[in-house]
């Protein structure tokens, strides 16, 4: 299991990467090292918004959603 240390470290450089456009990402934990290449940016979002909800999950706090409801007033 990942701690939340590099759990964070995977976060910063998937950001890093997807700011700078680049598609494939390496991960170095200790001795282990793994590259990963995404297909698109929305791959990219949803290994992000993944990778907050296990940090969050990790730090005992919970993401919430907000939905918005819309009527014409009639």
């Amino acid at each position: 299991m990942e701690t939340l240390a590099e759990l964070q470290d995977q976060l910063v450089s998937l950001r890093a990467a997807r700011a700078t456009g680049v598609a494939r990402v390496e991960f170095v934990s200790g001795e282990s090292r793994r590259v990963t290449e995404y297909k698109s940016d929305a791959d990219m979002a949803s290994a992000i918004a993944d990778l907050e909800r296990r940090i969050a999950a990790f730090s005992g706090r919970h993401i919430s959603t907000v939905r918005f409801s819309y009527s014409k007033g009639i």
